[in-house]
Order: C-alpha cells, then structure tokens, then sequence
C-alpha cells in the first residue's frame, strides 16, 4: 500500500435553491498519475442505494482499491441520507439525480466508470443519460467510460414498490402521503415512503424502452436477493442495447452482495471497464 496517497478528502457542496437547498456530504481523491489520467483507468464514481450511504463496505472497499491504484474515485450521501443535509422523508429520485449530477459535475473529469448499488443502479442509468446528452453538444468535460450495476433498481418505487403493496398500504400512502415501511437493514427502525417518492419517480422510469448508453454494462446481481428480484435485472438487460452489456447472476447471493467474493467481483467488473 501506497502511504503517500492521501486520504480521500470530505467535502460539502450546496445543492438547489430556497426551501429545497441542501448540503451534500463528498469524499473525493484525484488520480495520482503523471497526468491524473489514462494511464490509471477511468475515474470511479460511487452511487449508493435507498437509506444507505458512501461509509458502507462496498463503496470503502471501491475506495480502497481505487487508492492502491491511483484512480480517481469519487462518492457521496444523497439528500437525506449519511453525513449530508436534508431530510430523508423530503427526497425524491428527481432530488437525488440533482444531487448526483452536481457532485458529478463539480468532482469528475475526463473518462468515468459509474458504479450504482440497488437504487444507485437507477441513478447511474439516469445520470449516464444525462453525460451522454451533454456529450452530444460537446458540453462535457466528463465522459462516460462504462457502468458497474450491482442488484440494480430501475423504476423500483413503480415496480417493485408501487405494485406489490397492498390495498390498505396504498390507501395510507394516497390519504396521509406517507407510510412507515418496516425495514430489515441499517438500524432496523421503519423509514417514511411518501406519496411524493412514488409520484414523482414516475418522471424517471426507463424500463418503457431502450437504455442506449453506448457504453460497455456490468450487472452483478444475487439470485437470492428478496428486495430486487433477478427478473428485474433480466428485465434491464433486455433494455440495454447488447453491444457490451454482461450479467453476472451470483447464485447464493443476496441483495447486499458484500461478501468478500462479492466484493472481488464487483472490483473485478470495475478493472474490466477502461
């Protein structure tokens, strides 16, 4: 290991305007190559899952592999979540891509590999389509080099949420605009769904039709996982054009997929991009 790489640095960033502003909680470190660049690889971009956030194993162990090499690595707390501001019960998928695409746009330069966990899988699939438009007017100084895509979530809150509650929870949620869904991770206390979550995420969906990223794709998803079934990661690939897109199926894997021989294979598809 290499002492003379420093840490990565934490930063805050303000995000919107008037009621909505927000300070966005960052970790960031430069690539250490002669010229910061391709030598190294790609940047690393982090996007962490619903209710998680940038201290969990697999995003330190992303960060710790990228440290050993030199590149570039960049991860964040959405609205809400982790060290940042904001309240948890007040975001939406619209806020936490604006979260994503400013980080982006302040931390990343050059080539960059997205790698999104559960709902951060989403919120790759939407920023990459962001960078992707920019690239097209030429107004990018980032570039989309690939993605890494860990039991990704795409269009969760319709598909996964949404349709699969029960009559008496979607009746909570339409006259309260909240429900306490209980939860078996984290601290293991039940987290607001809103009305507002559900409704809005429905600006965001992709699973209607083609993904064209014109990247290569890496999917690792857990046979075994309870919260983001593998038809819903079958269901995203047939979405992406196939140029590049692999999909590792795990098959005693969980949701979590942070297992040191998952963690290996998440670093192993990150190494083969770029």
């Amino acid at each position: 290991m290499n002492h003379a790489i420093p840490d990565a640095m934490l930063d805050f960033i303000d995000v919107g305007e008037g009621p909505s502003a927000r300070r966005i909680a960052v970790r960031s470190r430069r690539g250490q190559g002669p010229e910061q660049g391709p030598e190294q690889g790609p940047g690393l971009v982090w996007l962490g899952g619903f209710k998680s956030d940038m201290q969990g194993s697999k995003a330190v162990a992303l960060d710790e592999w990228a440290r050993d090499r030199g590149r570039a690595v960049v991860r964040f707390d959405y609205s809400g979540h982790g060290e940042s501001g904001g309240d948890f019960a007040d975001g939406t998928i619209g806020s936490w891509l604006e979260d994503s695409v400013a980080v982006f746009d302040r931390f990343c330069d050059g080539p960059q590999v997205l790698i999104g966990s559960s709902m951060g899988g989403w919120m790759a699939l939407l920023l990459a389509r962001e960078i992707k438009k920019r690239q097209e007017k030429q107004q990018a100084k980032a570039s989309l080099a690939g993605l890494v895509l860990i039991a990704p979530a795409p269009d969760f809150t319709e598909e996964l949420m949404w349709k699969n509650f029960p009559a008496a929870v979607k009746k909570e949620i339409e006259t309260k605009g909240v429900w306490l869904r209980p939860s078996d991770y984290g601290d293991g206390s039940p987290y607001p769904i809103t009305r507002k979550l559900i409704e809005e995420g429905r600006n965001h969906l992709v699973l209607g039709s083609a993904i064209d990223l014109g990247c290569p794709v890496r999917i690792l998803q857990g046979a075994q996982d309870p919260d983001v079934p593998w038809q819903h990661a079958f269901a995203l690939t047939h979405r992406l054009p196939a140029d590049d897109v692999v999909l590792t199926m795990i098959q005693d894997g969980d949701h979590r997929l942070s297992r040191p021989q998952d963690i290996a294979r998440i670093l192993a598809a990150v190494a083969e991009i770029g």
